[in-house]
C-alpha cells in the first residue's frame, strides 16, 4: 500500500451513528514502562502494550543489551526479567531506528549503568537533536563521540557510571532529555538533582514522574524563584510489577475529530478523564469549539455538532504539540480562523511539521500564515482534492487523511510510514468510513 485513496463520507446518509472503536496502547507510556522494567528489580508483566516500528526497536535494542523479552504480540504482552546492573552487557552495539523516546532514554540509561556502547540510528532520527543529552551526559563524567556530526547519532557511550549528582539540561528542543536522565538517575544510589531549563512538553514529564512512583521511585518537583527542578532521593529500587498500558491518547484523538468533521458521535473504549496523558487537552479544544463530551461506562464518547459545523479557535498547544497537525487539518472547515500557537518545536519532529502544514495546506486551496512558533489557517470556501506527501512522518499521514472525509480526491503518500505508532491505523479509519456510508 504505497498509497491511500480516503473514502469521502456521504455526511447527508449519516443519522445518529454512534462509532465505538479501541486504539492501540499508548506509545509515550510503553516505551517509559520498557525502560522501568528493564531497570527495575524482578519481573515485570506490560499488558495493552502498543507494538509498532518504535516499540519493535526499543524490545530489540533491550534485548541486544542482554536482557530476557518474552513478548506476546496476540495478546498485546510483553515480561521483562529485569535488574539493569546485574544482567547489562558492557558493551555492544544497538540501533534504535527511527525511535526517538528509545534513542534518548537508552542513551541517558546506557551512561548512568556503565559500559562501552555504540549508538546508530535511521537516516530520520540522525537529523534530529540529541546535543541537550549530550551535553548533560558528558557534564556528568560520560564520555561521548559522535562519528558522523556532532550532537547527532551514531555516537559511542563509554561510561564509568557518573561522577556528580546533580546536572542541567535544557529541553526546549524535547522534554524526552528530562524523562531519560529522570528515570535512569536512581542508578547512581545517591540523592540526585535534574535542574531544567525551557518548560516544553511538561505533561510527557507528568507521565514520566507518575510512572516512576508507580514502579516505586519517589521524585519531588521544586521550583524557586522561577527555576525548575526535579530531586530523585537516594537508595530508592524500581520493583518489577504487572503494569497495564492506558489506550493511546494520541491515537484516539484522530477519530474524535471525525465526529467533529462529521457531526457524528465517537466512543474511544478505555480513555478515562485521569488518564496520564496530556493530549486529552484536545478534547478540551474541541469542545470550546462545538462538540460536546461525556464519559461512558465504555470511554469518553465525544459529539461533533449537526452537520460538522464549528468554530475556530486560538490555542496554545505547547503541552500537547502531537494534535497540531489534527487541529490545523479541521481548521479549514470552521467558520472563523484558527490560530495555533507554541509549536516552534516541531520543526524538529520527525518532519518539520509547521512547515508540512503550511505546504500541504496551500496546496490543496487553504490561506494559512505561518507563524514564528504556529500558523493562522483561514476558513476555506472550496477545497480540492490532492496527493498528500507524508514525509515519512505518521502524524502527517494520520492528521491529513481527515481532510478526506469532506473533500474528495485526498491521497495519502506512504500511509506505512504510521507503523512507527499506529501500524493499522488506515484499516481502522477505513472501516469506519465503509460502516458510515453503508
Amino acid at each position: 500500500m504505497e498509497q491511500y485513496a480516503v473514502e469521502t463520507v456521504e455526511m447527508e446518509k449519516i443519522v445518529n451513528k454512534d462509532i465505538i472503536l479501541n486504539v492501540p496502547g499508548s506509545k509515550s507510556i510503553t516505551n517509559r514502562a520498557l525502560l522501568l522494567a528493564v531497570i527495575a528489580g524482578g519481573k515485570s508483566t506490560l499488558t495493552n502494550v502498543l507494538f509498532s516500528d518504535d516499540s519493535r526497536h526499543f524490545m530489540e535494542c533491550v534485548k541486544a543489551l542482554g536482557f530476557e523479552v518474552d513478548v506476546d504480540e496476540e495478546r498485546r504482552e510483553v515480561q521483562i526479567a529485569g535488574n539493569a546492573l546485574g544482567t547489562l552487557k558492557r558493551g555492544g552495539r544497538i540501533y534504535v531506528g527511527s525511535a526517538g523516546t528509545a534513542a534518548r532514554f537508552l542513551t541517558a540509561f546506557l551512561g548512568f549503568a556503565g559500559g562501552e556502547y555504540y549508538l546508530d540510528a535511521s537516516q530520520q532520527m540522525k537529523k534530529r537533536p540529541m546535543a541537550p543529552l549530550i551535553e548533560s551526559l558528558r557534564g556528568l563524567g560520560v564520555e561521548i563521540n559522535c562519528t558522523e556530526k556532532e550532537g547527532y547519532f551514531p555516537f559511542t557511550v563509554k561510561s564509568f557510571g557518573v561522577t556528580k549528582r546533580e546536572v542541567t539540561v535544557d529541553i526546549d528542543g524535547s522534554s524526552q532529555f528530562l524523562s531519560a536522565l529522570l528515570i535512569s538517575c536512581c542508578l547512581v544510589g545517591e540523592d540526585f538533582t535534574v535542574h531544567v531549563k525551557g518548560s516544553h512538553g511538561m505533561a510527557y514529564i507528568d507521565i514520566t514522574t507518575r510512572m516512576m512512583e508507580e514502579f516505586g521511585v519517589r521524585v519531588v518537583r521544586r521550583e524557586c524563584g522561577g527555576k525548575l527542578s526535579y530531586f530523585v532521593p537516594g537508595g530508592q529500587i524500581y520493583l518489577g510489577r504487572e503494569y497495564a498500558v492506558e489506550p493511546d491518547i494520541s491515537a484516539a484523538c484522530y477519530f474524535y475529530a471525525m465526529a467533529m468533521l462529521l457531526g457524528i458521535r465517537v466512543i474511544v473504549r478505555g480513555v478515562r478523564r485521569d488518564t496520564l496523558q496530556g493530549d486529552i487537552r484536545f478534547l478540551d479544544l474541541l469542545n470550546k469549539m462545538g462538540g460536546t463530551l461525556e464519559e461512558t461506562g465504555q470511554g469518553i464518547a465525544f459529539a461533533g455538532p449537526g452537520g460538522g459545523k464549528f468554530r475556530g479557535i486560538k490555542a496554545d498547544m505547547g503541552a500537547f504539540s502531537d494534535q497540531a497537525l489534527t487541529l490545523a487539518a479541521l481548521a479549514p472547515f470552521a467558520a472563523t480562523p484558527t490560530t495555533i500557537t507554541g509549536i516552534g518545536h516541531i520543526r524538529l519532529q520527525e518532519c518539520d511539521r509547521i512547515a508540512a502544514i503550511c505546504t500541504e495546506l496551500t496546496k490543496l486551496g487553504v490561506y494559512i500564515e505561518e507563524l514564528a512558533d504556529g500558523v493562522r489557517i483561514y476558513p476555506a470556501e472550496k477545497i480540492h482534492g490532492g496527493l498528500i506527501d507524508t514525509y515519512d512522518d505518521h502524524r502527517v499521514a494520520m492528521a491529513f487523511s481527515l481532510i478526506g472525509l469532506r473533500v474528495p480526491g485526498i491521497v495519502i503518500d506512504n500511509p506505512l510510514c504510521c507503523k512507527k505508532t499506529f501500524e493499522n491505523y488506515f484499516d481502522l479509519f477505513g472501516s469506519v468510513c465503509r460502516e458510515l456510508n453503508n
